[in-house]
């Protein structure tokens, strides 16, 4: 597949790019639809990227679908990514560098 999956890159970006540590959650993530039969096991790896790459605990924010979206229209940036797992969606709020 083309481009790179999300695990991959968040641990690259974590080493250059600070999590905002004045926010209680500085991840969120695209919330399960309800009636969707997933488990975003994604989720768990991309947890165990973040507290490796952290001093503090980090806890991520599960945001409704269509606030996700309205949320990722104010995004500095956007990445795609060749990503295939469901619900992998996610914004980051960027820290002081």
């Amino acid at each position: 597949s083309d481009g790179h999956n999300i695990p991959d890159l968040l641990s690259a970006i974590l080493l250059f790019f600070p999590l905002d540590q004045y926010v209680e959650q500085p991840i969120a993530l695209m919330d399960i639809v309800p009636g969707d039969d997933v488990n975003p096991i994604i989720w768990n790896q991309y947890q165990q990227i973040v507290d490796e790459a952290n001093v503090q605990e980090v806890s991520m924010n599960k945001m409704e679908r269509f606030e996700f979206y309205e949320r990722a229209k104010s995004a500095y940036a956007i990445v795609a990514t060749g990503e295939k797992a469901l619900y992998a969606n996610m914004i980051l709020k960027k820290g002081v560098l």
